[in-house]
């Protein structure tokens, strides 16, 4: 995200009164991720006044440099690395938005770096969906969207290392038996439709789809996306209808279901059973 100094001052402004609300909140959590993005935001208005000082002449009347400082060049390395500007969520939330199917943190990092070029750190995602729940609960829909776990289909309860959006229809938040394959191949689909619409696919997007490739029948008998788009249809077509059926029913079940356990799932609690003695 290519932001104007102006932006990038204001952008580290409304970090800092977040940050502030965020600690008179007592929510660490959220401050920590606050300060990350607050570095990536100084880093870049670090490297834009240089540009702006490059393309200034001096007062003096000498030429401005044209070299950018080391310290300055190493951090617009470090930040392409680590990231861009967006709010972890909302590079979690595109990501999803291209699979269209819950995924795991390491799917999802993979997808972002490898079609939105930038890495979203594994240890940031460990605490998001906590940090999705609790902001529900303190203001109940004051987001357009949540990123919550998906469902499974016996119990409603969260599934495991899986995120979605909560904006999805319930039925496609749901895992089922099948639906880890079936999910599997549809975002093999997506990601192979999404290399044919770019000219230029980056390298980390063209070694994701040989993954994806690699474990489907057929999918890497071919050369680009389109003989991994068929292979992959040809397999979703035996497995789609069953699946679909199972994540309905029980999407169904899910209408009597709080707000917050459609979200975030039923959890159940252990209880203790003390029998009489006498």
């Amino acid at each position: 995200m290519d932001l104007s100094i102006e932006e990038l001052e204001r952008h580290i402004d409304e970090l800092r009164a977040d940050m502030r609300r965020a600690a008179q909140a007592g929510d660490r959590v959220l401050v920590e991720e606050l300060r990350e993005e607050l570095r990536e935001a100084q880093a870049s208005w670090e490297e834009a006044l240089t540009q702006v000082a490059a393309r200034t002449p001096a007062a003096d009347g000498r030429p401005a440099a044209t070299s950018v400082a080391p310290r300055a060049r190493g951090e617009a390395i470090g930040r392409g690395v680590r990231g861009s500007l967006l709010p972890l969520r909302e590079q979690v939330h595109h990501a999803l938005t291209l699979l269209t199917v819950p995924a795991a943190p390491r799917l999802i990092v993979a997808v972002h770096q490898a079609f939105f070029g930038t890495v979203i750190p594994n240890s940031r995602l460990t605490s998001l969906r906590r940090d999705e729940e609790r902001s529900f609960r303190a203001a109940p829909f004051a987001r357009p969207y949540y990123l919550c776990p998906a469902l499974t289909a016996d119990r409603l309860g969260p599934s495991r290392g899986l995120l979605s959006i909560s904006t999805w229809p319930i039925a496609e938040r749901i895992i089922g038996p099948l639906s880890p394959r079936v999910h599997f191949l549809t975002a093999a689909i997506k990601v192979a439709e999404a290399i044919a619409r770019t000219p230029e696919p980056r390298p980390e997007a063209l070694r994701l789809l040989a993954r994806f490739a690699a474990n489907i029948p057929g999918g890497a008998d071919g050369s680009g996306p389109g003989t991994v788009i068929e292979a992959a249809r040809a397999e979703l077509a035996i497995h789609e209808e069953a699946d679909r059926i199972t994540r309905e029913e029980a999407g169904k079940r899910a209408g009597r279901l709080t707000d917050v356990q459609r979200l975030f799932g039923v959890r159940f609690e252990v209880v203790s059973v003390v029998e009489d003695a006498g």
